[in-house]
Protein backbone atom coordinates (compact mmCIF):
# COMPACT_ATOMS: atom_id res chain seq x y z
CA UNK A 1 0.00 0.00 0.00
CA UNK A 2 2.89 2.34 0.75
CA UNK A 3 4.33 1.91 -2.73
CA UNK A 4 0.92 2.53 -4.25
CA UNK A 5 0.38 5.74 -2.32
CA UNK A 6 3.92 6.96 -2.93
CA UNK A 7 3.65 6.43 -6.68
CA UNK A 8 0.13 7.89 -6.82
CA UNK A 9 0.73 10.96 -4.65
CA UNK A 10 4.45 11.63 -5.02
CA UNK A 11 5.54 9.94 -8.23
CA UNK A 12 6.48 13.31 -9.68
CA UNK A 13 9.11 13.98 -7.00
CA UNK A 14 10.12 10.55 -5.64
CA UNK A 15 11.64 7.50 -7.28
CA UNK A 16 9.80 4.73 -5.45
CA UNK A 17 10.80 1.10 -4.93
CA UNK A 18 9.10 -1.40 -2.67
CA UNK A 19 10.42 -4.62 -1.23
CA UNK A 20 10.52 -6.64 1.91
CA UNK A 21 12.69 -8.84 4.03
CA UNK A 22 10.55 -11.75 2.75
CA UNK A 23 8.21 -12.06 -0.21
CA UNK A 24 4.57 -12.87 0.53
CA UNK A 25 2.70 -12.23 -2.68
CA UNK A 26 0.09 -9.58 -3.29
CA UNK A 27 -2.63 -9.33 -0.67
CA UNK A 28 -6.08 -9.23 -2.28
CA UNK A 29 -7.54 -7.19 0.58
CA UNK A 30 -4.85 -4.54 0.15
CA UNK A 31 -5.63 -4.43 -3.57
CA UNK A 32 -9.34 -4.02 -2.81
CA UNK A 33 -9.05 -1.20 -0.28
CA UNK A 34 -6.53 0.69 -2.39
CA UNK A 35 -8.90 0.42 -5.38
CA UNK A 36 -11.62 1.93 -3.18
CA UNK A 37 -9.36 5.00 -2.95
CA UNK A 38 -8.67 5.08 -6.67
CA UNK A 39 -5.20 3.52 -6.53
CA UNK A 40 -4.58 0.38 -8.59
CA UNK A 41 -1.89 -1.84 -7.08
CA UNK A 42 -3.08 -5.04 -8.76
CA UNK A 43 0.05 -5.23 -10.92
CA UNK A 44 2.48 -4.74 -8.04
CA UNK A 45 4.77 -7.61 -7.10
CA UNK A 46 6.18 -8.74 -3.78
CA UNK A 47 9.95 -8.38 -4.11
CA UNK A 48 12.91 -9.10 -1.86
CA UNK A 49 15.48 -6.46 -0.94
CA UNK A 50 17.97 -8.53 -2.96
CA UNK A 51 16.26 -7.30 -6.14
CA UNK A 52 17.59 -3.79 -5.42
CA UNK A 53 21.07 -4.53 -4.09
CA UNK A 54 22.58 -2.56 -6.99
CA UNK A 55 20.83 0.72 -6.09
CA UNK A 56 22.39 3.40 -3.88
CA UNK A 57 19.32 4.67 -2.01
CA UNK A 58 19.05 8.09 -0.37
CA UNK A 59 16.36 6.81 2.02
CA UNK A 60 14.95 3.47 3.04
CA UNK A 61 11.63 3.64 4.86
CA UNK A 62 10.57 0.62 6.91
CA UNK A 63 6.86 0.41 7.66
CA UNK A 64 6.64 -2.56 10.01
CA UNK A 65 8.49 -3.69 13.10
CA UNK A 66 9.82 -6.88 11.50
CA UNK A 67 11.40 -4.93 8.64
CA UNK A 68 12.83 -2.37 11.03
CA UNK A 69 14.38 -5.06 13.23
CA UNK A 70 15.78 -7.02 10.28
CA UNK A 71 16.63 -4.25 7.86
CA UNK A 72 19.99 -4.93 6.23
CA UNK A 73 22.83 -2.47 6.44
CA UNK A 74 22.99 -0.12 3.48
CA UNK A 75 26.35 1.27 2.45
CA UNK A 76 27.12 4.93 1.96
CA UNK A 77 24.72 7.76 2.49
CA UNK A 78 21.48 5.77 2.87
CA UNK A 79 19.35 7.04 5.73
CA UNK A 80 16.95 4.49 7.23
CA UNK A 81 13.68 5.90 8.54
CA UNK A 82 11.20 3.75 10.44
CA UNK A 83 7.52 4.64 10.36
CA UNK A 84 5.66 1.82 12.07
CA UNK A 85 2.20 0.83 10.96
CA UNK A 86 0.15 -2.04 12.32
CA UNK A 87 0.12 -5.17 10.16
CA UNK A 88 -3.29 -5.33 8.40
CA UNK A 89 -3.32 -9.13 7.92
CA UNK A 90 -2.57 -9.61 11.60
CA UNK A 91 -5.25 -7.10 12.62
CA UNK A 92 -7.79 -8.74 10.32
CA UNK A 93 -6.97 -12.16 11.71
CA UNK A 94 -7.65 -10.92 15.25
CA UNK A 95 -10.95 -9.39 14.14
CA UNK A 96 -11.91 -12.68 12.47
CA UNK A 97 -11.08 -14.63 15.64
CA UNK A 98 -13.46 -12.32 17.51
CA UNK A 99 -16.24 -13.06 15.03
CA UNK A 100 -15.78 -10.08 12.75
CA UNK A 101 -17.22 -10.38 9.27
CA UNK A 102 -15.40 -9.69 6.00
CA UNK A 103 -16.19 -5.97 6.12
CA UNK A 104 -14.83 -5.66 9.66
CA UNK A 105 -11.66 -7.37 8.47
CA UNK A 106 -11.41 -5.01 5.50
CA UNK A 107 -11.75 -2.09 7.91
CA UNK A 108 -8.36 -3.12 9.35
CA UNK A 109 -6.82 -2.60 5.92
CA UNK A 110 -8.72 0.66 5.41
CA UNK A 111 -7.42 2.04 8.70
CA UNK A 112 -3.79 1.29 7.85
CA UNK A 113 -4.31 2.44 4.24
CA UNK A 114 -5.42 5.84 5.49
CA UNK A 115 -2.54 6.08 7.97
CA UNK A 116 -0.04 5.30 5.23
CA UNK A 117 -1.63 7.88 2.95
CA UNK A 118 -1.30 10.53 5.67
CA UNK A 119 2.40 9.70 6.06
CA UNK A 120 3.09 9.70 2.31
CA UNK A 121 1.49 13.12 2.03
CA UNK A 122 4.29 14.46 4.27
CA UNK A 123 7.02 13.24 1.90
CA UNK A 124 9.72 14.12 1.08
CA UNK A 125 9.97 16.80 3.79
CA UNK A 126 9.43 14.40 6.70
CA UNK A 127 12.43 12.31 5.64
CA UNK A 128 14.82 15.12 6.42
CA UNK A 129 13.59 15.72 9.98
Amino acid sequence: MAEGWARFLKGDCLEVYSCGIETHGLNRYAVQVMAESGVDISSHLSKSIDAYSHIDFDFVVTVCGHANENCPVFPGKTKIVHVGFQDPPQLAQEVKKQGGDNNAQLDCYRKVRDQIKAFVETLPDSLHG
